[in-house]
């Protein structure tokens, strides 16, 4: 169950509640599902009790109640239980982080978007800040070749759109660019067409055109330091890409790259992907990490991963309404550091003599639901997916 799954639950069970008049209130036009914010509080949580029950002039508390006991027996959902003057939290089903990544690679390029037959505006958002407008031009780099010299072209035609122009329309490079890359969330979204002009935001300008930051940068290095802040933020443009794990925009190639290689290797080896059971990390893998986001051990590392998927459809429906290109980079750059630590308590490939192993084909599944995450992200914000780095 994704975490917009888990809203349209939600939702129906407030719809439910009115109907049945548990609860006298209008019924809200999204849920918001979001991860909580420390662990031991479930898979996501909900404040919607919180934000209905002044309307419906009982506390908060006797709200969640009622949900609480609509909603406990859903299908994929193991537990729900209340927490502090009303939050819900939700603990999913043991199958659900399989289910998680068959339904990304099910859905491959369309992994992100709304799922046949949902509305674009029943997807549960992230939390965040706003950002800019949404119309293509002549300088969108789906229509062009990748032009950073520090990255190659992908070859897979499904992951790897070109990286950029090498000359723009006259005007500020981060419009530009913010623009483009919203024509690609929204139509990604499902809101394509729908925008309207004064929904652009207000952008800190940047004193340099797309041209001359290109020949300066690279094209994948230009768009991101553009697209990267939020648009009340300055862009800091530096002197010259630096191609380390420093770089975020690097790390973030690396990891699709990396995950590309694992598929490499594994059909050398003989075996492919399925998913199911990841099994136990490796031997001295469960102690801390030293990882700034306080995800101390493989399990949670492995869990972080999985949130991370799971809401990558969220970020891009509240990227798109939001005007906010920044939240797509953010939340790629998080899913890289995220399948780095879990890859290394998690490795995908046998060692030594040892053979695969079932856990090693649901890990290489995971590593390519991973794969395609970041490639589709990469995609929506034009810039390549690189198969080698």
């Amino acid at each position: 169950m994704t975490p917009a799954e888990l809203a349209r639950t939600v939702l129906r069970s407030v719809r439910g509640a009115v109907e049945e008049q548990e609860l006298s209130v209008a019924v809200p036009a999204r849920i918001v599902v979001q991860p909580p914010p420390r662990p031991g509080c479930g898979d996501y949580a909900s404040n919607v009790a919180l934000q209905l029950a002044q309307q419906a002039g009982r506390p908060a508390h006797e709200v969640a109640e009622i949900l609480r006991k609509r909603l406990s027996g859903s299908a994929g959902i193991a537990r729900v239980e209340i927490a502090g003057p009303g939050f819900l939290n939700f603990t999913l089903g043991d199958g659900a982080q399989v289910a998680l990544v068959r339904e990304v690679l099910a859905r491959g390029e369309s992994y992100g978007g709304p799922a046949a037959g949902q509305s674009p505006a029943t997807a549960a958002p992230a939390t965040g800040s706003a950002a800019a407008p949404a119309t293509g031009s002549a300088t969108d780099p789906a229509a062009h070749t990748a032009t950073d010299p520090a990255a190659h072209t992908a070859t897979d035609p499904a992951t790897a759109p070109a990286a950029g122009p090498t000359t723009a329309p006259a005007g500020d490079a981060r419009s530009v660019v913010v623009a483009e890359a919203l024509a690609r969330i929204d139509t990604a979204a499902g809101l394509g067409g729908r925008r309207v002009a004064d929904e652009r935001p207000v952008l800190t300008p940047t004193p340099y055109d797309l041209a001359t930051l290109v020949a300066r940068l690279g094209a994948d290095e230009a768009r991101w330091v553009l697209l990267r802040p939020a648009a009340q933020d300055p862009v800091r443009v530096p002197e010259r890409p630096v191609q380390r794990e420093s770089n975020p925009r690097f790390r973030v190639q690396y990891a699709y790259a990396r995950a590309r290689a694992l598929g490499r290797h594994a059909r050398a080896l003989g075996f492919g992907s399925e998913p199911g059971d990841v099994g136990a990390p490796v031997r001295g893998q469960a102690a801390d990490d030293g990882s700034s986001d306080g995800a101390g051990s493989a399990a949670q590392a492995l869990k972080s991963f999985h949130t991370l998927l799971a809401t990558y459809p969220s970020v891009v429906e509240s990227a798109a309404r939001l005007r906010a290109p920044d939240r797509v980079v953010r939340h790629l750059e998080a899913t890289a550091d995220a399948f780095f630590r879990w890859h290394d308590g998690y490795p995908p490939l046998p060692v030594g003599e040892q053979k695969p192993l079932a856990v090693h084909r649901a890990r290489l599944a995971l590593a390519e639901a991973g794969r395609t995450v970041l490639a589709n992200g990469l995609r929506l914000l034009g810039i390549s997916a690189p198969e080698h780095l």
